[in-house]
């Protein structure tokens, strides 16, 4: 069986990919930092997962993720989605409390990195993929996204040099979109977001991106 990590799949996204991965027959390991939350997205996959409550910032559990996915095989896929907002509502550049944008940067860029750096090993021998789930505001200035969206800024610059040392791996920065998740609500506080698509309606689409593995580069789903 196939081997994925996928950080924070306790909502939103996390949980829509991990559901979508196991009913595939992919082997699972899941974090999140809410432990009763994880156990009840555990709850809802049908395949075998490993779920470890943590926070991605924290090098010890970074190290339990790889070393689970390593009992089962070794890594073939990677997704790095766990991530934070930063202030809501979110604040212009001109105010931004640098010490809230240092955290920012520090779940959104520095933890996927290095949980990327640990799992390597196993993701070269096994000719795997990494997948950064990103956001269109790494790439468009929208006004008061100056913290998160530059932070996926730089996760997509590290996509693309990742990719490029790494040729023998596919490296994808995936944008699923505007999805009516608890984030994107914190985005918009006090707004009705209820137009926004479910995060399950981009799991075709990302099966497929496995199914077809393109060349590495950004993927919009």
């Amino acid at each position: 069986m196939a081997v994925a990590i996928i950080t924070g799949a306790s909502r939103g996204l996390g949980l829509a990919l991990a559901r979508g991965l196991s009913e595939a027959g992919w082997e699972l390991v899941v974090d999140a930092r809410g432990a009763d939350e994880l156990r009840t997205a555990r709850e809802q996959l049908p395949g075998p997962v490993t779920a470890l409550p943590g926070d991605v910032t924290d090098p010890a559990h970074r190290a339990e993720l790889v070393a689970a996915a390593d009992r089962l095989g070794g890594v073939d896929l990677l997704v790095n989605n766990a991530g934070v907002l930063g202030p809501s509502p979110q604040p212009a550049l001109a105010r931004y409390p640098l010490e809230v944008l240092r955290q920012v940067y520090e779940v959104n860029v520095l933890a996927p990195l290095a949980l990327t750096q640990l799992a390597l090993t196993s993701l070269r021998r096994n000719g795997g993929a990494v997948a950064n789930i990103t956001s269109d505001a790494a790439v468009r200035p929208y006004e008061g996204w100056g913290g998160y969206g530059s932070a996926k800024a730089a996760v997509e610059q590290l996509s693309r040099i990742l990719a490029a040392e790494e040729p023998g791996l596919r490296v994808w920065a995936v944008d699923p979109g505007d999805l009516r998740t608890r984030m994107h609500q914190e985005a918009f506080p006090g707004e009705d977001i209820s137009d926004r698509p479910l995060p399950e309606t981009v799991l075709p689409a990302f099966l497929r991106l496995l199914a077809d593995r393109p060349e590495s580069g950004r993927v919009k789903l």
